[in-house]
Parts: C-alpha cells; sequence; structure tokens
C-alpha cells in the first residue's frame, strides 16, 4: 500500500476528490519489454529520448546501491525490442540526456562515482549518433556539475544551467553559471551572465518564444541539508542574459514541470519540506498542489490539486494536451512507489480520480511515443526501510505502456 497519514490539520481531501473527479477519462497501462538493465533516475530532467526514426535510447543512471552505469540501450518501439548499445566512455547518473536539432542525443555532465567518494560534477560530454549506434566524446564543459538542466533551443544550441559540484569532500556548492553548446563546432561557451538564482534539481522548459523558464528545484545549505526553491527565471536566447520572473507560491523540488499547448506551463507535485505560511505548521510531505505559468504576465497563479501528493514523479503531454502525471512517492520517507496516475484537463482545469499502472515506481524514465503512447521505464520500487535488503534499493527493469 502506497497511502500514508497525513497530520489531521492539513484539510480540503473532499474538496480535491470532488475536483478531481471533473478531469479526463483514463486509458490503459499494458506491459512490455524489459530494459537490458534495471535503473532509476532521480531527477526531473528526461533521462531518454526519442530518436528520428521513433527509437527510444536510454543511457545511464544508478542502481540500488547508487553507483553510476555506463549501459545505454535502444528500443524500437514497433518490435519491441531492446537492443544494447557500445557503453557510454562515462559510467554517470544525475547527468541530462538531451536530443539535438541533427538527430544526436547529447549526454553531460553527471556523478561518476557513488556515494562515499567527493561529489565532482563531471565535465565531460558525449554524444550518440544513431547512424553509428555508438558515443563520442565532445569537448568538455567549463565546470563540472550534475543535477543540472539541459535545453535544446530552437537554433540548434543546448542551454546547460546550474546543478551542483563538490563544495568539499562532504558537502555541496550549488550553481550560479551555465553554458551553451554549439553542435556545429562542438564546443562549449560560457554563458557570461550569472544565472539569478543557484538552483539544482530543476525543471526547465523552453517557451513557445524560445526563452527558457527554470522553475524552483533546490539549495545545498549544509553537510546533508538542502532548501526548496520557489524563485523562477527565464534565460533570453537572443542576448544570452537571464532575468528574474513570477515565484512559486510553494517552493518546490522534486516536482515536474509541463508545458501546455496554450504556452503556459504546469507545475506538479514535489515537496518543500518547510513551514505552511497558514498555520506555521511543518509539512514533510509532498505536494498535492499545482501552479500554472502565464508566460505573457509572467506570473503563477494556483491551479485544481491533485488527487494526492506525490515527489520523483513524471509528468508528460500528451497529444491531446492532457498531462499524464504516473508515479513518484512520498518524500517524508521514500519508501514505495506510487502505482497509480491521474490525468490533468487543462481545458477544464481538473483532475481524474487515480487509476493504477501495472507496477509502483519512483524516478522513472518516460517519453511520449509517436503513436501517442507513453513509455515508462525502470525506477525505484522499494527504498530505505522499505526495501528487502538493508542498505539497498529495490529497483526495476519492468517497462509499461500508456495508451489513451
Amino acid at each position: 500500500m502506497w497511502e500514508r497519514m497525513r497530520p489531521p490539520r492539513v484539510r480540503g481531501v473532499r474538496e480535491r476528490a470532488a475536483r478531481a473527479a471533473a478531469g479526463a477519462a483514463p486509458g490503459v497501462w499494458q506491459p512490455a519489454s524489459d530494459l537490458p538493465y534495471a535503473g532509476f533516475w532521480a531527477q526531473p530532467a528526461d533521462a531518454a529520448a526519442v530518436l528520428g526514426n521513433d527509437d527510444v535510447l536510454i543511457a545511464g543512471g544508478e542502481d540500488g546501491r547508487r553507483l553510476p552505469t555506463d549501459r545505454s540501450a535502444v528500443l524500437t518501439p514497433s518490435t519491441g525490442v531492446w537492443t544494447s548499445t557500445p557503453p557510454l566512455g562515462q559510467a554517470r547518473r544525475l547527468h541530462t540526456v538531451t536530443r539535438l536539432v541533427n538527430g544526436q542525443v547529447l549526454v553531460v555532465g553527471g556523478l561518476g562515482a557513488g556515494p562515499g567518494a567527493p561529489p565532482a560534477g563531471l565535465a565531460s560530454a558525449e554524444l550518440y549518433d544513431p547512424g553509428s549506434g555508438g558515443w563520442t566524446p565532445v569537448g568538455g564543459l567549463g565546470e563540472g556539475r550534475f543535477s543540472h538542466s539541459a535545453t535544446a533551443l530552437t537554433d540548434g544550441r543546448v542551454l546547460v544551467a546550474g546543478g551542483c559540484t563538490a563544495r568539499d569532500d562532504h558537502s555541496l556548492r550549488t550553481l550560479r553559471s551555465a553554458e551553451l553548446y554549439d553542435p556545429d563546432s562542438r564546443r562549449w561557451t560560457q554563458v557570461r551572465a550569472p544565472m539569478t538564482d543557484a538552483r539544482f534539481g530543476h525543471p526547465a522548459v523552453r517557451l513557445a518564444d524560445d526563452r527558457v523558464l527554470l522553475v524552483g528545484g533546490a539549495l545545498a545549505v549544509g553537510q546533508g541539508s538542502y532548501a526548496a526553491l520557489g524563485h523562477c527565471e527565464l534565460f533570453h536566447p537572443s542576448d544570452a542574459t537571464w532575468t528574474p520572473t513570477g515565484t512559486l507560491a510553494t517552493a518546490r523540488k522534486g516536482h515536474q514541470a509541463t508545458l501546455l499547448l496554450d504556452g503556459g506551463v504546469l507545475v506538479t507535485g514535489g515537496d518543500m519540506q518547510g513551514f505552511r505560511d497558514e498555520d506555521w505548521a511543518y509539512d514533510p510531505y509532498s505536494q498535492w498542489t499545482t501552479e500554472r505559468y502565464d508566460p505573457a504576465a509572467g506570473t503563477w497563479s494556483a491551479d485544481a490539486h491533485m488527487p494526492w501528493g506525490r515527489s520523483h514523479h513524471r509528468a508528460v503531454r500528451l497529444k491531446s494536451g492532457a498531462v499524464l502525471v504516473l508515479g513518484g512517492t512520498d518524500d517524508s520517507s521514500l519508501a514505495v512507489g506510487f502505482q497509480n496516475a491521474v490525468l490533468y484537463d487543462p481545458g477544464a482545469r481538473a483532475w481524474s480520480a487515480e487509476f493504477p499502472m501495472v507496477e509502483g515506481r519512483w524516478a522513472p524514465a518516460a517519453v511520449s511515443l509517436a503513436d501517442g503512447r507513453v513509455l515508462v521505464m525502470g525506477g525505484l520500487t522499494h527504498s530505505g526501510a522499505a526495501a528487502p535488503v538493508p542498505g539497498e534499493d529495490r529497483i526495476t527493469a519492468t517497462t509499461e505502456t500508456y495508451t489513451p
């Protein structure tokens, strides 16, 4: 059972359920072919990319002991067959995977070691060529980083922003720097203007006008201590500058940000691990609240609550414009992956009732396929006290598809 008790002072459960009942009708989940390797991807950025021929590439990740892997594989959706590809040049976790305009896939940064090693971000990057099926190292970043964002711009460049690296052997330094990758020259250029706020673990969304919106995230504030951020900012590719924009009503990390068909952005879930402003009660749980961004006004407004809170989930926009939110966990325990999903109807601003997936999972990878289905891969099923083997979380190689 994934349910857990909430403090009795949290109100509005019936109201949230009533609003959720008015949402879009759910479709069908079906099991699909297992990955060649089990893994999970604990970051808001995509860990997989859909290639030009509609195949799906997944690369890197981590196992139940938080050790990085150099493995990668390609799925052919028409046959349901996974094919292992040559390994990455560097084992990576907490990296980014970004499809370029030219069809290649850029993998950037990450961590090359597990817990216990100094948390130094990798400054290396590599390219996957679908034609040759292999990996090639490309010019290194100016600064190593992990848990950053990577966003493909319309002119073909990639913006890599924020993230973390080691402050010392045991603590982290959150970054305000950003870099641009040029696929023609295969070179990196430092963005001269620093970001408005240092952040890591943040979603990044390219808006219709090519500006890039960075949403919330986290700030390292001590050894093993992190604070959620409500601050957001915009990157302007025309002059490579940053400007602050509207601040979230609820600071969030472990959340998702999804571009809607109308150009707005929907933020779902995450956790704040802080105090609620209405009663100053400490709230360690994952959030059920959502917010919607208006790019023209540069402001956020409260939107319909999800039926239940979740962090480390995935949110994927369907061809219809609806948003599928799936899996996740509760940050107060990080114990089990939720075996449910929910649909958001942007027109009605309402959520469906929750409906079951094949397997509960958090921190999986998820992509939208060309035929309209959503493919979900891997993830954590049991962790921490819920893991059957002490010190090793249970991960899965299973995949499943959602058909609207």
